[in-house]
């Protein structure tokens, strides 16, 4: 409500004279100021109770001018008219009573200007004084200005910060839009993901907060998925990759279904070194996926060539330097399964019986032999030394020494 303007002096001056003039007239002074003069000239216009009041109880001690128009200067307890001033309990406001009531009675209040009031919202709208949260409103401090205005309650201009619980309190698909159907499976923390200011676009995805396997997002629709060029593996995404970033990559090859050269081909994964064996590509065969070397075992059905490509005492062990005369064909006598003991194949043998059983390297003649030269070839076979071969004719008996 706008309070009336002051009136200059002169006018105030005039309306006093005027007012004596009627008294001098001889009419009674209440009739005569009530029904004859103006008031509204003097700027203040008395409209609703004020139409009832006698001029005395105003104007005290016969006193018309500078009268103040303000409301509190009547209603005041300490004022010269101490007409009804604010009640002990009024909320706290401003003295400017007119900003909230009306000259027609004070209660109830015409409207309500809330820039007059001081203090909270709280200390008025607490459920006793005026309305106050009601029993289902969300979880929030007192400070109702942080999301309503004075002009309706509703809509709110929602203010986050003062919210102390978790978004799924109000964000449940009951009290306020929750998550929508296809959301990915995760906990209600939406605040883990997503911010105040918009659900999406997601801030950023806190991996702690999903439930499921990540194949369940990282599927090349809702998330980025493996890439086609990715080795051949399972959709365990998380036993090798980790939700801090995709590489490097801790490589568990327990999911892994096809074999090492699949990946280890030099080109995707460390391959064969150019100085390796000559080997099928079946690494798995000798190497674990722990360490490449050394190797386990050598499956020697998986490599290729003889056995001294290998058994060359550079690359492995080769012959022994105290090794009978023989050839290259190690597995003439020897098995991939142990060097010894070696299935001797004599016919690889290129000395005489004697280099080698000679009763050192090898078993030689017994000392109950008959005395002969060390022709043992002569007589013997290599298939067994014993029986010895049918005597060729006197050829054969070259070898006897005979007894003087």
């Amino acid at each position: 409500m706008n309070r009336p303007a002051r009136l200059p002096i002169s006018i105030l001056r005039f309306a006093s004279l005027a007012a004596l003039l009627l008294l001098s007239l001889g009419h009674p002074p209440q009739a005569a100021a009530q029904e004859q003069f103006d008031h509204f000239s003097t700027g203040f216009q008395l409209d609703g109770a004020h139409t009832n009041v006698s001029c005395d109880r105003c104007h005290t001690g016969g006193k018309f001018q500078g009268t103040n128009p303000a409301c509190i200067s009547c209603h005041s307890a300490i004022g010269a008219v101490q007409a009804t001033a604010k009640p002990v309990n009024h909320i706290s406001s401003s003295e400017i009573c007119a900003d909230c009531h009306t000259t027609a009675a004070w209660s109830p209040v015409a409207y309500m200007d809330h820039a007059a009031v001081t203090g909270s919202c709280m200390n008025c709208h607490s459920g006793l004084i005026a309305t106050g949260k009601p029993a289902g409103h969300i979880q929030s401090s007192d400070q109702c200005d942080d999301c309503h205005q004075t002009v309706a309650w509703i809509p709110a201009a929602f203010d986050h910060s003062n919210i102390s619980g978790g978004c799924f309190g109000c964000h449940n698909g009951v009290d306020a839009t929750g998550r929508n159907a296809t959301h990915i499976a995760t906990t209600n923390v939406c605040e883990d993901c997503h911010n105040t200011a918009a659900f999406a676009p997601a801030t950023t995805v806190d991996h702690t907060q999903v439930i499921g396997a990540c194949f369940a997002c990282h599927n090349g629709a809702t998330a980025a998925g493996k890439d086609p060029m990715h080795i051949t593996s399972s959709d365990n995404c998380d036993e090798c990759h980790t939700t801090v970033a995709w590489t490097p990559a801790a490589f568990d090859h327990a999911n892994v279904s096809a074999p090492c050269f699949s990946c280890h081909d030099g080109a995707q994964a460390t391959g064969k070194d150019p100085n390796h064996i000559s080997t099928t590509n079946l690494c798995e065969d000798c190497h674990n996926n722990v360490v490449w070397t050394p190797a386990d075992a050598v499956d020697h059905t998986q490599v290729i060539g003889t056995c001294f490509s290998c058994h060359n005492g550079t690359i492995a062990s080769g012959k022994n330097p105290t090794h009978i005369t023989s050839g290259d064909n190690c597995d003439d006598c020897h098995t991939t399964n142990a060097w010894v003991p070696a299935n001797f194949d004599h016919t690889n043998i290129n000395g005489n019986c004697f280099d080698c059983h000679n009763g050192t390297d090898a078993t030689g003649k017994d000392p109950n032999h008959i005395s002969t030269t060390n022709l043992c070839e002569d007589c013997h076979n290599n298939v067994v030394w014993a029986p010895a071969d049918a005597r060729r004719p006197h050829p054969g008996h070259r070898n006897l020494l005979l007894l003087p």
